[in-house]
């Protein structure tokens, strides 16, 4: 594909924005900025220098709009570039284009297990060895792995797409166009237990999860049901590998989870709280609106809408970096502390009046 006619494609690019087609090569890959070689094409996200242009090949670049600099840089050496408002964006349609998946025929394996009362619709592919159990219902479109299993009762709708290994427990609901892979768990039992005299007693997990449109789940997380009511995660959310939502949770819109994330039976997230790798979250607490949490944070409380939070415990992140400052200074600190105790000690009494 000719750069132009690649770059006419992308729906972030605007029609009035600067370019330079050099040539117009073809463009037949994409590659990250420090690899790029002749026929591919990568991006510079805002804020990117224009010194690193020098030391790679690319045949077209995607530019901040604000870059001035980068743009000559390229333009002295040949390289076709555009303008984005949305740099990364723009390369993520890109890469849509150059490198599409490739297409899952509709159809139904014959070493697939499908129970009889299951309803599947239109378009549906199921691979060799999936189990689809008593009363589900498939929407149109899906795809269903190799391997998976969903057990009775499981609603996965329209466009949704279901990895190998993925087990989907009993009356769980999974919205439209959502992706879980590989061996991802939803609906397992919460981490329910009653102290009594002669050990934990189980509590029922009589609840269910729910997966609103276009959540995500990465590989081997899981999301538990609780004992009543149910698990709850908000659509557009998106999940990474390894992370862990415990019973009764509740999550709005748009948040990202990254991996490792431990979020413990009843929390509450607002929209679009973003928990960066290992964060810990304690039950039954809440977090605002736009909450934002660094790696490793341990959260033990409630969190306010729009918070920035970090450490162990939690606390304000400029708090957290201001305190992070002195930590390295604490044993000189004591020291000279000592020092002081120890003259303040010696020193003579003041003569009685």
């Amino acid at each position: 594909m000719r750069f132009s006619e690649l770059i006419e494609s992308l729906p972030s690019i605007r029609e009035s924005a600067s370019r330079e087609l050099a040539g117009d090569p073809v463009i037949d890959a994409a590659a990250p900025m420090n690899h790029a070689a002749p026929g591919q094409i990568s991006f510079y996200e805002t804020g990117s220098g224009d010194e690193v242009v020098a030391g790679t090949n690319p045949s077209a670049l995607i530019i901040p709009a604000s870059n001035s600099r980068l743009k000559a840089a390229a333009s002295s050496q040949g390289i076709a570039w555009v303008e984005s408002d949305h740099p990364k964006l723009s390369f993520a349609e890109a890469l849509e284009l150059i490198h599409p998946e490739d297409p899952v025929e509709p159809g139904i394996d014959s070493a697939a297990r499908i129970h009889p009362t299951a309803e599947i619709g239109a378009d549906v592919f199921i691979g060799p060895f999936a189990v689809i159990g008593a009363d589900c219902r498939i929407g149109n479109r899906c795809r269903i792995h190799a391997g998976a299993v969903l057990h009775h009762q499981v609603h996965v709708d329209a466009g949704s797409e279901i990895h190998s290994g993925v087990v989907i427990h009993r009356r769980t609901v999974i919205g439209k166009g959502c992706v879980l892979h590989a061996n991802a768990v939803v609906g397992s039992e919460g981490f329910g237990f009653i102290p009594t005299t002669g050990g934990l007693r189980k509590m029922p997990q009589t609840g269910h999860v729910v997966l609103e449109d276009q959540v995500e789940l990465g590989c081997n997380t899981c999301v538990d049901r609780p004992s009543m009511g149910e698990t709850r995660i908000g659509s557009g959310t998106k999940i990474d590998n390894l992370v862990q939502i415990g019973h009764g949770v509740r999550t709005g819109s748009g948040c990202a989870l990254a991996s490792q994330v431990g979020i413990a039976g009843g929390a509450l997230l607002g929209n679009n709280v973003v928990l960066g790798g290992k964060v810990g979250v304690a039950d039954k607490i809440s977090l605002g609106d736009g909450v934002m949490a660094y790696a490793n944070a341990a959260i033990p409380g409630n969190v306010a809408r729009g918070e920035v939070v970090c450490g162990v415990p939690a606390i304000p992140a400029r708090q957290f970096i201001r305190s992070a400052t002195v930590f390295k200074s604490l044993p000189e600190m004591l020291k000279s502390l000592k020092r002081l105790e120890k003259q303040l000690s010696v020193q003579p009494s003041a003569p009685e009046a």
